[in-house]
């Protein structure tokens, strides 16, 4: 793993193979090591050059200074559905930082493939900075309407009452906030070996918090997304709690001629049997990205 300066703040990241670029975005509190190894050496195998990182607030990237809000603050944003009034970063910042990334590596452009917050950040990449993304792959994420993708109410029950984490208790609350968001093939004797190396990597609640604001005090992206270019396949789970379904079909609408990938057994999560059957689907969008505009609704 390597660092550099882009846009203000330190980024951590790693490469793997070589080929036509990849750069993978995480989602809320996710460390660059959350894309699981196995997943990503499916692309590496495949001739692409796969780019992790970690966002600002998280992992070995840079901490910001921005007070966090109160819960209450959150809470009322969301029960209004009303962007949080927070003096600092957003969605815009965090595509920024991944431009940025990109400028430093030398790189012009790259397929982007961003999941949950990090579907969030790819779809503001490609909104605002187009030339850089040859291919678009939104993952259990939303358009940020406040209307559709929502938490489900009976998961926004259990999560009031998880209690705040701490470093003795990292790794297993951890554990049963995936058991509650996940799908059906969540193994949580293997996801607790993932937990444990996040958590020695780098532990930082506060940081979760202001990525937390700054997806509070995002845009509405859906009349935006209207103008991408960049061929797009949205991948969803139908039983995902945290991300309800609607996110992934309003993203699918907004964006001209993107494919919807959804499956019956995914969870806000990345099930290990439909790795290949993603990684596929992945590909064929990054080649469609060579296409001709009529080639491409074609393919």
């Amino acid at each position: 793993m390597a660092q550099l300066e882009a846009n203000g703040v330190t980024i951590d990241y790693d490469i793997r193979g070589s080929g036509e670029p990849i750069l993978f975005v995480m989602g809320l509190g996710g460390q660059l090591v959350d894309w699981p190894e196995e997943f990503v050496d499916l692309f590496v195998d495949r001739g692409y050059q796969a780019i992790r990182f970690d966002n600002r607030d998280i992992g070995l990237s840079s901490r910001t200074s921005h007070e966090p809000p109160t819960q209450r603050q959150l809470t009322r944003s969301f029960v209004t559905r009303r962007a949080l009034d927070w003096d600092g970063y957003t969605l815009v910042d965090m595509a920024g930082d991944a431009a940025g990334l990109l400028d430093q590596l030398g790189i012009p452009s790259a397929h982007v493939v961003g999941m949950s917050m990090g579907g969030m950040i790819a779809q503001e990449l490609a909104i605002g900075h187009a030339t850089k993304v040859r291919s678009l792959c939104s993952i259990m994420s939303n358009t940020g309407d406040r209307r559709n993708g929502r938490i489900s109410a009976r998961l926004t029950a259990k999560l009031a009452r998880r209690p705040a984490p701490s470093r003795a208790t990292a790794v297993d609350e951890s554990v049963n906030l995936f058991k509650l968001i996940s799908g059906p093939h969540f193994n949580p004797a293997q996801f607790r070996i993932l937990a444990k190396a996040a958590y020695q990597r780098s532990f930082d609640p506060v940081g979760v918090a202001r990525q937390t604001a700054a997806i509070a005090a995002s845009r509405d992206r859906t009349p935006l997304l209207a103008g991408v270019k960049a061929p797009t396949l949205v991948i969803h789970g139908l039983v995902d709690p945290l991300v309800q379904p609607d996110g992934g079909t309003t993203t699918a609408n907004a964006i001209p001629g993107s494919r919807l990938l959804a499956f019956g057994d995914m969870g806000h999560d990345l099930p290990r049997p439909r790795w290949k059957e993603m990684a596929d689907a992945i590909i064929v969008n990054c080649q469609r990205s060579t296409l001709s505009p009529e080639m491409q609704r074609q393919a």
